[in-house]
């Protein structure tokens, strides 16, 4: 075993320490940024909130003909969902509720669902 100083990045989690006010903050920011490139969602729009209140989710809203589904397919929906399970259980617990909402949808989700 090696001492390597004081840990920096763990799994994508940026740690910062402050001994002298003695702080611990951990942040993803990093990880949030790599998320938004990787699923090309920098064109999204941006709200304050983790779910906006606008947003419906109605499970008929879902695909029933075939050709939708299959555009679909090339989705990464499971993927976006994960990455933002990963985030909500490392660092953002507020998270959860909107990624449940979202996650019921995985077997077939809609581009209704924003």
């Amino acid at each position: 075993m090696k001492n390597m100083g004081e840990a920096v990045y763990i799994l994508g989690v940026k740690i910062h320490q402050d001994h002298s006010k003695k702080l611990f903050s951990l942040s993803q920011e990093t990880y949030f940024k790599k998320i938004i490139k990787q699923f090309h969602m920098n064109i999204a729009d941006l709200i304050d909130t983790p779910m906006d209140k606008s947003c419906v989710l109605i499970r008929k809203l879902c695909l029933k003909i075939e050709e939708e589904k299959k555009r679909m397919v090339k989705v990464p929906y499971a993927s976006v969902v994960g990455s933002l399970m990963y985030a909500m259980m490392c660092t953002r617990p507020f998270l959860c509720s909107a990624v449940g909402a979202v996650n019921k949808y995985q077997s077939n989700p809609t581009p209704n669902i924003r």
